[in-house]
């Protein structure tokens, strides 16, 4: 099980779900104090704004952190759940959500995953630029990219809706 939430709800979240895994998508990495319980080998953070284009002074989401975050969820053993957040729980955590989840379920239809996020979380809108390197990286042929487009934009929010997502 993967869990989705906001850095706010972090530390509840792990808490109350006994996540063993973290993945951390923030630039501003020193926001975050990987709980004593976690092993420093299952919190993978990745240093990245929530942008889809290159801006002066931000970090864009790269082919590498996302082959950090593939290889870690495939190093998952799914005995725990997985807790993933950024700042909002709106668009990188849910982008990093929807790319392990296709990650560990190679034949498992792209666009039934992003409506499966969508439907727990109305204010999901995952990250564009991640979920089009994930496909490319995944041999998606596209289908991650048609199917976050037919999602269409979230509803508004200043914070994400948190949710779990049942991988399967």
């Amino acid at each position: 099980m993967i869990h989705v939430c906001s850095l706010a709800l972090l530390y509840k979240t792990v808490e109350e779900t006994r996540a063993q895994h973290i993945v951390t998508l923030l630039r501003l990495t020193d926001r975050v104090t990987r709980p004593a319980h976690i092993a420093a080998d299952n919190h993978l953070v990745l240093a990245v704004d929530d942008i889809c284009d290159p801006e002066e002074g931000c970090t864009v989401p790269a082919a590498d952190h996302v082959v950090r975050l593939v290889d870690f969820a495939q190093r998952w053993d799914r005995s725990a759940p997985m807790v993933v957040h950024c700042f909002a729980g709106i668009s990188r955590s849910t982008a990093a959500a929807f790319t392990a989840a296709c990650a560990l379920n190679p034949q498992r239809d792209e666009a039934e995953i992003a409506w499966t996020i969508r439907t727990a979380s109305p204010t999901a809108m995952p990250n564009r630029r991640i979920v089009a390197i994930a496909d490319e990286i995944l041999q998606r042929n596209g289908r991650m990219v048609r199917a976050v487009e037919a999602l269409g934009r979230g509803q508004e929010a200043m914070e994400g809706h948190p949710f779990r997502l049942d991988i399967g």
